[in-house]
């Protein structure tokens, strides 16, 4: 009888994957058949599509005693998800000569309900920047999803509310009533990024005391390193953790578009733009395949989910151990790798680190308040929670004691989020510019390697020698012998200092690990 081809397009691990939609209908006993690999989400559309196309004032798919199949190639790429619904729809009516348009360089992308209204999708953005890069000139989408994809500029965004909606502006054949127009859909303005934070967290200034804490966190902001923090139970370690995300820089427009692309890919978004770095604060039952990212078909975890943002890790020895274990690549590297018998694949996860526990089972090793009621075995079992490659991999390690209750009665008089970002700002600033200047495409002094910190920290013969004095002392690994280097080359920015000294040094060498001792 007839054939038709449009274009669609799904969510293929964190990029999109333009889908051909062939249809092709025939004389015959009632079949329709979706084929190229579809999943259950992909086969099921048949009958939503029916009924939207029933619901929107054309004769069903199913009314008509004909062979329907439809085609989604590539066909060795698994079809997943509610993408192709709309495509599928406009398919088919165009075969079936119930309508008429010019299905190139046109995307069309969403989930129908049986009203044949359009239901938003996830990937919205990635989605829009493959048709971008592919040439497509118009995306055909779910209204909840517009603002999203109007972040790519040179495309033209359209989005609907209803499969009848997309007829009506695409339809190019005779009105049947020639009193009223086709109802065209305005294209989605090009969407502003709204860089202004709304404080949700708190203020540095609301926490009483605690101010080692406070200027561990200002460094681990400002050099993007990672920092745990151990003291008794209620002591501020979680508040701490939540308002330190007020203190990291503000996201460029690149950054934005690349971690909205990740939240809404993973459907986290809502169809909202984020703004800020993320805060992600997973809980300690969290399985391996939740933080890392993984299952049949890659998919991210919770540390991309906090890419250039922030993973707080409550409770952090109460972890499981394989879940632990997992986080070295990702510290270390800044990146996940996964393999797959179906697949395999890499994603970002450049994020801040920042822990939080307890000194013991019970949390009152140390307490000078109240007493320790663990038993050496049980101390001994906590302490071989944290692996050894693990803690070298921190950078900073606080301890948050207890509060004078004075002070928690009094009103805030500490130094407000506010003026520490506009140092951490700065800091950020100096390193940026640093790196720029020899060419090195890294930001923060936590991602310089070993090369990294030969050709641009000098230290001077006395700095160096009161750094390989002190690692002898206390035994430092390689690893941590450089992190100590990153720490006080960070602690010299924030003083705009050229030259790392004696004093940034040994201010570094104090958030090394004293957990548990």
């Amino acid at each position: 009888m007839s054939f038709a081809k449009v274009y669609s397009a799904q969510v293929n691990l964190l990029r999109g994957a333009i889908v051909t939609i062939e249809v092709d209908l025939s004389k015959g006993l009632h079949t329709f058949s979706v084929v190229g690999l579809p999943d259950k989400a992909v086969d099921e559309s048949k009958d939503r599509v029916s009924g939207a196309i029933k619901n929107s004032g054309f004769k069903s798919p199913k009314a008509k005693n004909q062979k329907i199949i439809v085609s989604l190639s590539p066909a060795d790429l698994k079809k997943e998800g509610p993408f192709f619904d709309l495509g599928i729809a406009m398919a088919y009516l165009k075969s079936a000569r119930e309508i008429k348009f010019d299905s190139e360089k046109k995307i069309f992308l969403g989930e129908l309900g049986l009203n044949g209204a359009l239901r938003s999708i996830r990937g919205a953005l990635p989605l829009a920047e493959e048709a971008k890069k592919r040439g497509f000139e118009e995306i055909y989408l779910p209204k909840e999803n517009a603002a999203e994809a109007a972040l790519v500029e040179g495309i033209n965004i359209f989005g609907a509310g209803s499969l009848e909606e997309v007829i009506d502006h695409v339809d190019e054949s005779k009105v049947k009533d020639l009193d009223k127009k086709r109802r065209k859909i305005p294209a989605q303005p090009k969407t502003k990024i709204n860089f202004s934070r709304e404080n949700k967290t708190g203020d540095f200034s609301d926490i009483r005391g605690q101010e080692n804490p406070k200027r561990g966190l200002e460094i681990a902001a400002a050099g993007g390193h990672n920092i745990a923090m151990y003291g008794p139970p209620g002591t501020g370690k979680t508040m701490l953790a939540r308002v330190f995300s007020g203190l990291l820089p503000d996201l460029s427009t690149e950054e934005v578009l690349e971690i909205t692309g990740i939240h809404s890919v993973a459907g986290a978004t809502r169809g909202e733009l984020i703004c800020v770095p993320p805060f992600r604060s997973p809980h300690h039952t969290s399985s391996y395949v939740s933080l890392i990212g993984g299952g049949t078909y890659p998919k991210p975890g919770e540390v991309t989910l906090a890419h250039r943002g922030v993973l707080f890790l409550d409770e952090f020895p109460e972890f499981e151990k394989r879940v632990m274990e997992s986080l070295r690549q990702p510290l270390e590297d800044n990146i996940v790798s996964i393999s797959r018998a179906k697949g395999s694949a890499v994603f970002p996860s450049n994020f801040i680190l920042v822990a939080a526990m307890n000194p013991c089972p019970c949390g009152n090793l140390g307490n000078k308040q109240k007493s320790c009621i663990c038993k050496p075995s049980d101390l001994d079992r906590y302490k071989r929670k944290l692996s050894g490659p693990i803690m070298d991999r921190i950078d900073l390690w606080v301890s948050v004691g207890n509060v004078d209750y004075k002070k928690l009665g009094g009103e805030g008089t500490g130094e407000r989020s506010e003026k520490i970002k506009e140092r951490v700002a700065h800091a950020r600033i100096i390193q940026k510019s640093r790196f720029k200047k020899l060419g090195r495409e890294i930001s923060t002094n936590s991602e310089m390697n070993v090369k990294d910190l030969t050709n641009i920290v000098k230290l001077t013969k006395e700095v160096r020698d009161l750094l390989d004095d002190s690692a002898e002392r206390l035994a430092l690994s390689a690893r941590a012998y450089h992190r100590v280097i990153k720490i006080a080359r960070t602690i010299a920015d924030l003083e705009n200092s050229e030259d790392v000294k004696e004093n940034h040094i040994l201010e570094a060498i104090q958030y090394r690990p004293k957990v548990n001792s």
